[in-house]
C-alpha cells in the first residue's frame, strides 16, 4: 500500500495552496483585466518555490535551535542585503557579458548572500551542519525571490502588460531556484558550519570553504553563461540546454549530498 505522507507536510500544503491562489489570481487578472493584480500576481510567482524549499530543508533538519521567525528574518533580510550588495558591487561588471565578468557576477552574488548567514555563523549560537544549511538556504531563496520579482516586472515592462510573458517567467525563474541560489548559498554554507563541526584546523577549514564557494561561483557563472548565450541554430540550442541541465544536475547532487550528511550528523549526535 502506497503512503502518502508528504501531503500532511507543511512544504507540501504551502506548495498546493500557494500554487492554488496563483493560478487563481493570474485567471482573474486575465478575467478582469485589473492592473491592480500585478503585484500580487508577480508576488506569488516569485516566492512560492523559494518558501516551500526553505519550509522543506527547515522540517527536513533538525533545526530545533533555530527559530521560524530567525529563518523568515533570514529568508527576508538576507534576500534584502544580498540584492543590494550585489547590485552595488556588479554595477561595472555587466557592462561586459564575457566568461570572466560572469565569473565576477558569481562571486559577487554568491559572496552577497553569505552576508547574514556568515553573521550568524560568527555569533557562534548555531553550531551544526543542518543549522547551516537552513540559515544558507533561506538567504538564497530570499535572494532568487526578489530577483525574480525585479525580472518578472522587467518582464511585464518589456512586453507591455502580456500576462502570458510574465507568467512564464515566473515559473521558470521559480521552479529553476532551488537549484540555482538555494543550492548554491546552501552548499557553501554547510561546508562552511560542517568544518567548524568536525573540528577542523584553521588552514584545512579555510580550504575546503574557499574551494565550495570557488564551486558554488563557477556553477553560477556556467549558469549564467549557457542560459545568457541564444542559440543561433537548433543544434546549437540544444546544446546549451544540455550544457545548462548539466549544471543544474552537479548543483542538485551537491545539495542532496549536504542535505544527506547534515541529517546523518543530526541523527550521530543525538543518539
Amino acid at each position: 500500500m502506497i503512503r502518502f505522507q508528504f501531503v500532511t507536510h507543511s512544504w507540501f500544503l504551502t506548495l498546493l495552496s500557494g500554487s492554488v491562489l496563483f493560478f487563481a489570481t493570474e485567471k482573474v487578472l486575465r478575467y478582469t483585466d485589473n492592473p491592480l493584480y500585478f503585484p500580487t500576481v508577480i508576488m506569488l510567482g516569485s516566492f512560492l518555490v523559494p518558501v516551500t524549499f526553505v519550509i522543506f530543508v527547515y522540517e527536513r533538519e533538525d533545526t530545533r535551535a533555530i527559530s521560524a521567525s530567525l529563518v523568515v528574518l533570514t529568508f527576508l533580510w538576507g534576500g534584502a542585503i544580498g540584492t543590494l550588495v550585489a547590485g552595488v558591487l556588479e554595477y561595472d561588471t555587466l557592462r561586459d557579458l564575457t566568461f570572466f565578468p560572469q565569473l565576477g557576477i558569481g562571486v559577487i552574488e554568491e559572496g552577497a548572500k553569505l552576508v547574514l548567514p556568515v553573521a550568524f555563523f560568527f555569533k557562534g549560537r548555531y553550531r551544526r551542519e543542518a543549522e547551516g544549511l537552513v540559515f544558507g538556504a533561506a538567504s538564497g531563496m530570499g535572494f532568487a525571490a526578489l530577483e525574480t520579482m525585479g525580472y518578472g516586472f522587467v518582464a511585464l515592462i518589456a512586453s507591455r502588460g502580456d500576462v502570458g510573458v510574465l507568467e512564464d517567467t515566473l515559473i521558470l525563474r521559480g521552479f529553476l531556484a532551488p537549484i540555482g541560489h538555494g543550492a548554491w548559498t546552501g552548499f557553501v554554507c554547510a561546508v562552511l558550519w560542517r568544518e567548524r563541526e568536525r573540528g577542523s584546523g584553521l588552514l584545512r577549514a579555510s580550504l575546503v570553504v574557499a574551494g565550495a564557494f570557488f564551486t558554488a561561483a563557477m556553477l553560477h557563472a556556467l549558469w549564467d553563461t549557457f542560459a545568457g548565450s541564444g542559440g543561433s541554430t537548433l543544434i546549437r540550442s540544444l546544446g546549451l540546454d544540455l550544457l545548462s541541465l548539466g549544471v543544474a544536475l552537479v548543483s542538485l547532487v551537491l545539495l542532496i549530498r549536504r542535505i544527506r550528511e547534515a541529517s546523518r550528523a543530526s541523527a550521530f549526535s543525538v543518539a
